[in-house]
């Protein structure tokens, strides 16, 4: 039990190892689930218990990693906040499915997609499997992008071009206050410090500090991808005929 629960254990994480790999390819498999379970799940009252599930998921997920930092003894400002990217996407997501909200979804849009992807693809995660931190560190990631896909595939929710700006806007100001609360507290949250031990997209985008300014084009990038199948997609070009047959009307 301690070494599945506990700090100390011999199952140390390596990146693109069978386990990473099965929960990659488990990770695609739930994704294509997803999309082919979609109209199926716009039924009745699916869709609700649909959202209320994924909720009911993420919450245990955060609850059950508090559990783990007080059951160890481990919980510190300094490193055990909720202030990583992925974990404020992860309430973001929370409030989007209980209350379907518009504003939460059009950031959780593409900082939940844009971060957890990145932690699924280079985890920042000491522990392999079957640690719980494992399992958490990627059932928690992997839910928080399929419940972004659910509201676009169930719900029928849309990002924006506004939805971009609204993100940046949103992670820069979240920047500025992490940013502080590092500097109070002698954290790394979001890695505004330093670069993480472990392998990940920074080491390419240069040293400190400059590669937060990387991370902004990288982001911006990233978000312009992931717009792209909206924006080309043919309900938003019926759209934009739409208005402009009612400014054809008008004239």
């Amino acid at each position: 039990m301690d070494s599945w629960f506990g700090i100390h254990t011999e199952a140390v994480f390596k990146a693109y190892s069978p386990s990473h790999i099965a929960v990659l390819a488990g990770f695609a498999g739930l994704i294509i689930l997803l999309y082919l379970s979609r109209q199926w799940l716009r039924r009745g009252r699916r869709s609700r218990y649909g959202r209320y599930v994924l909720a009911a998921v993420l919450v245990l997920s955060e609850a059950a990693l508090n559990l783990w930092y007080m059951a160890n003894d481990v919980y510190s400002p300094k490193d055990t906040l909720p202030l990583e990217l992925c974990s404020i996407s992860l309430y973001l997501c929370i409030f989007m499915l209980l209350f379907r909200s518009r504003i939460a979804f059009q950031i959780a849009y593409f900082a939940g997609i844009g971060g957890a992807i990145q932690a699924l693809l280079t985890p920042a995660l000491y522990y392999g499997y079957p640690h719980f931190r494992f399992i958490e560190f990627f059932a928690a990631h992997i839910a928080i992008i399929l419940a972004v896909l659910y509201m676009v595939w169930v719900e029928g929710f849309r990002p924006t071009w506004k939805s971009i700006l609204l993100t940046m806007c949103f992670l820069n100001v979240l920047l500025v206050i992490v940013s502080l609360i590092n500097f109070i507290t002698g954290g790394n949250y979001m890695f505004l410090a330093r670069k993480p031990d472990t392998a990940s997209l920074l080491d390419i985008l240069g040293p400190y500090p400059w590669y937060l300014l990387s991370l902004e084009a990288v982001a911006l990038v990233l978000f312009l991808i992931l717009y792209a199948p909206f924006a080309a997609s043919p309900r938003n070009k019926g759209k934009h005929a739409d208005r402009r047959s009612v400014k054809d009307m008008g004239e």
